[in-house]
């Protein structure tokens, strides 16, 4: 799962070694925040994929990560099975017009992107929850299992 960074001036997604081999992509992609023009939800983020993955890999239905160009546009995906996802259209960026990422962190990102922030980047769920506008769930205690009875001799 891909780490979103946001400081006051870009968001940066943060790529593990295996999303940076199969996106084919050396570093990091680096959006100023000044070109995001919308964000937005969506359950199925494989109906906003267009054109053909170059370079890229794509399993259909399991996996979408690196470059799609298309007929005058260039997106971004990271896109695992059929999770929850965001969508980022920009405008002025020197290398996608859209950015399509499954994270369950989409809502964070959303409503971080709407706030004033500090010159240091932080994770887009650390500023939600620091400033109250996403409530944090704490995490779960883990069940404990049921055993069968050994039997009465």
């Amino acid at each position: 799962m891909v780490t979103l960074l946001l400081d006051s001036t870009q968001l940066e997604v943060v790529l593990s070694g295996a999303e940076r081999a199969m996106a084919f992509r050396k570093g990091n992609v680096v959006i100023e925040r000044s070109t995001i023009t919308k964000v937005q939800l969506t359950d199925d983020a494989w109906t906003w994929l267009r054109g053909v993955p170059s370079p890229g890999t794509h399993l259909r239905g399991v996996v979408a990560m690196g470059t799609w160009k298309s007929a005058g546009a260039d997106d971004f995906a990271i896109i695992r099975r059929h999770r929850p996802s965001v969508v980022i259209d920009l405008e002025g960026h020197p290398e996608f017009q859209r950015i399509i990422l499954t994270t369950r962190h989409g809502l964070e990102l959303v409503q971080a992107l709407r706030l004033d922030l500090a010159e240091e980047a932080s994770d887009v769920v650390d500023i939600a929850a620091e400033t109250g506008t996403i409530p944090t769930v704490p995490a779960r205690k883990p069940r404990a299992r049921k055993t069968a009875a050994a039997p009465a001799v």
